[in-house]
Formats: C-alpha cells, sequence, structure tokens
C-alpha cells in the first residue's frame, strides 16, 4: 500500500526530505492565539489520540539529569504540559512533576489521566510567567508547545525556574513526511508541526544547546481514531463546518479507498521524535 510518486508528475511531485518549513507559520498573532484557543476544549479527546513519547527519549531526557541527593526525586517542570502525556510520563520514572498550562479543561484532564490512586501537581499559569519559585527544577519540558510560547519570555522564565546544572528538553513528534504516503496524509490532516532536516527552536540568551536527537517509531491507530485524530488538529477545531466536512471526507476517503484500508484496521502512524537539550549558560 505504497503511494508511488513519478518524479515527472507535475500532479505528483517528489517529496522533499521533511519540509521545508523551518518552524510552524501563523498568518498573525491573532490566528497563533485562536489556534491556540482551539486545543483548550479539546483534553478528552487530544489525550485519547494524540502519540505519547518513546522510551528512547525519555531515556535522552533523564541521562542529562543531575539528580538531587539520594532519598529525593529529581524536580521537573512540565511546560504547556496540556493533558499531561509527558507529564506522567516522568512521574511513572520517579520525578517529582508539577504541569503548567492556561488550559483549566486540559489540565482537569491531566490529573485525572494518571494511575488510580496517583496525583499530579498542576499550576494554571502560562509559561512566561509561571508564578513558580525560582531554581525550582533540574528538568524543564516542552512537548508539542514550545512554538505557540513567546520564545524570549519562555526562554527567560526557563533559566529563572532551573536549578544549577538544570536541563531544558524541547520535544516534538512530528509525522514522518520523509515516507510518501505519510506526507500526503500530513497534507490531507494540514498538520503544521512538521519540520525541515535542520529545524532548531528558537530560544532566548542564557540557554545553549546541549544535544539533538531524533527517534523514528510507529503509533498504532484504528483508521477511525486517525480521522479523529484530525479533529483534534487546530485548523480542523477552527475550519467551517463545509471545511471541517470535506477534510474529514477526504481523509476517510485516503485511508480507506486510496490506500486500501478495512474500515477499522490498525495501521502504524510513522513518528519523527526530534529531541533537543539545553542547558542554561
Amino acid at each position: 500500500m505504497s503511494d508511488a510518486q513519478n518524479p515527472s508528475d507535475p500532479l505528483n511531485p517528489p517529496i522533499p526530505p521533511i519540509s521545508a518549513r523551518d518552524a510552524p507559520r501563523f498568518r498573525s498573532a491573532e490566528r497563533k492565539n485562536a489556534l491556540a484557543a482551539a486545543f483548550q476544549e479539546q483534553g478528552e479527546d487530544y489525550d485519547r489520540l494524540r502519540p505519547g513519547y518513546p522510551d528512547a527519549v525519555l531515556e535522552g531526557i533523564l541521562a542529562q539529569v543531575s539528580h538531587r541527593p539520594p532519598g529525593a526525586a529529581a524536580r521537573a517542570i512540565d511546560l504547556g504540559a496540556g493533558t499531561g502525556k509527558l507529564s506522567w510520563a516522568l512521574a511513572g520514572r520517579g520525578l517529582d512533576v508539577t504541569a503548567v498550562d492556561t488550559s483549566g479543561a486540559m489540565l482537569e484532564t491531566a490529573r485525572r489521566s494518571g494511575p488510580a490512586g496517583t496525583q499530579l501537581t498542576t499550576c494554571l499559569a502560562p509559561a512566561e510567567a509561571t508564578g513558580l519559585e525560582t531554581g525550582a527544577a533540574e528538568l524543564i519540558t516542552v512537548a508539542q508547545a514550545w512554538h505557540w510560547f513567546d520564545a524570549e519570555a519562555a526562554s527567560a522564565e526557563a533559566v529563572r525556574l532551573l536549578a544549577p546544572d538544570g536541563v531544558l528538553a524541547l520535544v516534538w513528534n512530528v509525522l514522518d513526511v520523509t515516507i510518501p504516503w505519510v506526507h500526503r496524509l500530513s497534507r490531507i490532516m494540514h498538520a503544521g508541526d512538521i519540520h525541515r532536516e535542520d529545524f532548531l527552536p528558537t530560544v532566548g540568551p542564557g540557554l545553549e544547546l546541549a544535544a539533538r536527537s531524533v527517534h523514528q517509531w510507529e503509533d498504532p491507530m484504528s483508521t477511525g481514531d486517525v480521522i479523529d485524530l484530525a479533529r483534534t488538529r487546530s485548523y480542523v477545531i477552527t475550519a467551517s463546518e463545509d471545511r471541517r466536512a470535506k477534510v474529514l471526507a477526504n481523509l476517510d476517503w485516503y485511508l480507506h479507498e486510496h490506500l486500501g484500508h478495512a474500515r477499522g484496521a490498525t495501521v502504524g502512524i510513522p513518528y519523527r521524535t526530534e529531541l533537543f537539550l539545553y542547558r542554561a549558560g
């Protein structure tokens, strides 16, 4: 089930290595704010449908963290935590995690998402001004959210929050558009978080890149869940009813007719998880 490409076909041009983009693009600050706000009522679906983070990424982050003295867990602050996917993954590895987000609905979902009998500390605040104590964490993480922040202000806040020798980890799951059928899938879904191969996040003064890595993996989903995943995309959420219906119908056609998957079949969705690790310098 491949989406074959003919280099001489103008309607089906070759796939670029990753993307021509160096960052997600917004036509205005107002549009950026509207798209960001669109997620706030999507907590349950976002948590169910968006992918988690592979073990290799978590290990890469924790390998850089200087743990506190024996008997005390390393402290982590997860900025733009959303429904807490990364927050809970870190807590499951023994870290003392505070999840920070501007959406109370998202944080409520995060509090309910962990194992039975467990709790997650949450903070309703913007990443640029959390109000948390200076030097409060050995690790700060940002998953799928840095491009929504004011990079300079969020960088200054991260530097303030980090304990000595602390680490800022910026993480993105992006569809692996080096694979032709995934590239077309991303276009139909209007996935905006696709990066070029040499992408580097914009950060403010005081942060030095310590390591960068890319991890390729697959997230198994039913075809119905792939369609529902598109519903959690900011473009689709904010589209008109007619536009939304067209996107979802095109996606249904692509999965079931063009690629030939049976309805409800499980499809491995290929991802690249990009990890950038910074230290305060």
